[in-house]
């Protein structure tokens, strides 16, 4: 933390009016990091546990103890705004799990202090300036496919080492899925005090940020870390060719303008992630409608709605963002839905951040650090053990375990209480399966938008789509003005994007055939030398976490396999993953899977390709992966370089 200027009587006055409102868990772990004092640890100090996702602001402290928490961390801000540094900015792992324990009241795992010790920015592996600890040779370069979320943390890391890179990236404008889809009601359903970088606070105005203020957010990052000149915009990849012999890639781009490029790369790191291709449904006569028809990752930025017979097909996370906004300012409002959702209770939604907690989260040092840690206490894997099956539950009809039957029935209690009066309403909108069997939804006020006088919910499938009308199995037609496709992404066929050609010639597309997209750890592929994929199959959350800090996670991880190699190897070198180690990996994959809710008889959700098999969410805590993937261990790959000869299993075709 850097020094700071005495305090004005104006911040001290911010300041005493934002400790009065105060996350008490969080002060103390402030007061910890500038006072060094551990009897901020005590019993008379531990915090109760949270209940739900409230954040506990009171740590259910006796007011006596609160207000002497409020006016010691008074005490230690004043002093460190004046100057005086922070008496404990590094604590130990083992310190670091007491200080979660004592915050979020309840036992934390052991292993949880590495991984809270890298958020917090003490792991020199999550360092982000590395210069002149990769000796990289002269001429190397990585390209980069995408300047989403995953692509400006991949140019940030890739730039804090010195290694010369190129983001190629098909839009105009970095933000990837942010800036793609801006149709009304687009947020994040994921708390944006996490759903940012580690190394890149924000003062967000709400706790779960808007589309604009998201997309801003990343647009700002890309600013301050200056990786603009490493990004070629409205550019697209067409093709990605692994040259043997050169053991290096030939990336085949295209500009807006047709004008065709290729680039050389040493490694290629995809950042095209699962939410990149929009999904279309095969409806027949879909392309003939006589109105305005899209998907919602394409919503016109000029269209008005008001006053519009509307239809939107799905019921997915886009479209209860959509439906509860555009629903008071239509004329009709139609839905098509092939199977119910369930939804949580979204407390917060829209809900701003008090100006006095903004304060706190801006001007104290470790409150926002803090803060974070426990939103990922609750946001990430409280809920991992209640989606493992229990093969004796004698109803699996309805849940997979005793606790999912009582989140079924708070689920269920909640359904109710927000249909009101029109419970008549309860058979079309309740699941018949377990809940979290598909992706939880946050409640954005579906269910009460259901009970307006202007808004159908059809169940019956779609035929066709002929003229104006949306055609039912039971023959009606619907007809309106504006067709909406809200049928999500091709989550399953990764990499579908470009054209990916490996070692031998042969396609991602032919590798994966037979099972389904595979890689180890998400990010490699037997096949595809110095390729990596970051968000790459089996990585989505299913059960709950930020994606940013996974992907931090994966680009630490390839950061650190790229530092080995330079560092312990001639030029120019190839790294595959062995075959054995991503084989192993992958069943270990799918029977984590084949004991959890995804794979509940009956189950069908997003997460399957056509086979069948779970190729979308990952099986692993949060915290279980971030130790994998903080391993970097090159012995699960092979490595070449032009001095040595080709293993024998290098030059064996994959099977």
């Amino acid at each position: 933390m850097t020094q700071q200027t005495p305090a004005t009587p104006a911040w001290t006055a911010e300041l005493d009016t934002a400790l009065a409102t105060g996350n008490i868990p969080t002060l103390l772990m402030v007061l910890l990091h500038l006072t060094g004092d551990k009897r901020w640890l005590s019993a008379r100090y531990q915090c109760t546990r949270i209940h739900g996702l409230d954040d506990n602001d009171s740590g259910g402290l006796p007011p006596d103890v609160q207000a002497e928490v409020r006016q010691a961390a008074r005490e230690a801000i004043l002093a460190w705004k004046s100057g005086k540094p922070a008496a404990l900015h590094a604590p130990e792992t083992a310190q670091l799990v007491e200080m979660m324990k004592t915050s979020v009241g309840e036992a934390v795992p052991d292993a949880y202090g590495p991984m809270v010790a890298g958020w917090l920015g003490l792991d020199p592996e999550f360092a982000l300036d590395q210069k002149g600890q990769f000796r990289i040779p002269e001429g190397f370069h990585v390209v980069v496919i995408g300047a989403g979320v995953a692509g400006i943390c991949a140019s940030i890391r890739l730039q804090g080492a010195g290694i010369p890179h190129t983001v190629i990236e098909k839009n105009g404008e970095v933000g990837g899925t942010w800036w793609e889809n801006h149709y009304p009601g687009a947020g994040v359903d994921t708390p944006n005090h996490i759903y940012s970088y580690s190394f890149a606070k924000a003062d967000w105005s709400r706790y779960f940020a808007l589309r604009g203020e998201i997309q801003d957010y990343f647009v700002r990052v890309a600013d301050d870390f200056g990786i603009r000149p490493n990004i070629r915009f409205n550019t697209r990849v067409e093709s990605a060719v692994y040259n043997e012999a050169g053991m290096d890639w030939s990336v085949r781009i295209s500009d807006a303008g047709g004008k065709v490029d290729t680039l050389r790369a040493n490694v290629v790191i995809s950042a095209v992630g699962l939410l990149n291709v929009p999904k279309m449904p095969p409806i027949k006569g879909l392309d003939t409608f006589k109105g305005p028809c899209f998907h919602t990752a394409r919503w016109p930025r000029d269209l008005d709605v008001t006053g519009k017979r509307v239809a939107v097909i799905g019921n997915g996370a886009s479209s209860m963002q959509i439906v509860p906004a555009i629903a008071p300012i239509v004329s009709s409002l139609t839905v098509f839905q092939r199977s119910k959702q369930w939804a949580a209770p979204f407390e917060r939604f829209q809900k701003e951040v008090p100006v006095p907690t903004r304060f706190l989260l801006r001007e104290v040092p470790y409150y926002q650090e803090w803060y974070r840690q426990r939103l990922a206490w609750v946001f990430n894997d409280r809920i991992h053990s209640s989606l493992q099956i229990d093969p004796a539950w004698p109803h699996p009809e309805r849940a997979i375990n005793r606790r999912n039957d009582k989140h079924r029935e708070f689920f269920t209690d909640y359904v109710k209480a927000e249909l009101g009066e029109r419970q008549d309403l309860l058979p079309q909108l309740l699941p018949d399966y377990p809940a979290f069997g598909k992706r939880m939804l946050m409640d954005n006020g579906w269910f009460r938008t259901m009970t307006r006088e202007n808004v159908h919910l059809v169940n019956d499938a779609i035929t066709e789509v002929d003229g104006n009308a949306v055609v039912t199995a039971d023959g009606k037609r619907h007809e309106v003005d504006i067709l909406v496709v809200a049928t999500g992404f091709d989550a399953v066929n990764l990499l579908s994007s470009f054209e990916l050609i490996g070692r031998g010639g042969r396609s991602v597309r032919e590798s994966w055939d037979a099972e389904g997209a595979q890689a180890f750890m998400g990010v490699a592929t037997p096949g595809f030398p110095n390729f990596f994929m970051l968000a790459g199959p089996n990585t989505a959350l299913g059960h709950g976490g930020s994606v940013v800090a996974l992907l931090e996670t994966q680009v630490r991880y390839v950061m650190g396999l790229l530092k080995q190699l330079m560092n312990g190897n001639e030029w120019p070198f190839a790294i595959e993953v062995r075959k054995d180690v991503h084989d192993a990996y992958n069943v270990r994959v799918q029977d984590a899977h084949s004991r959890m809710i995804w794979a509940h008889k009956g189950m069908s959700n997003w997460y399957r390709n056509a086979k069948g098999r779970l190729v979308a969410p990952t099986p692993f805590r949060n915290d279980d992966y971030w130790h994998m993937a903080r391993r970097t261990d090159l012995g699960d790959y092979e490595v070449r370089t032009a001095g040595t000869a080709a293993r024998k299993d290098l030059a064996r075709e994959v099977s």
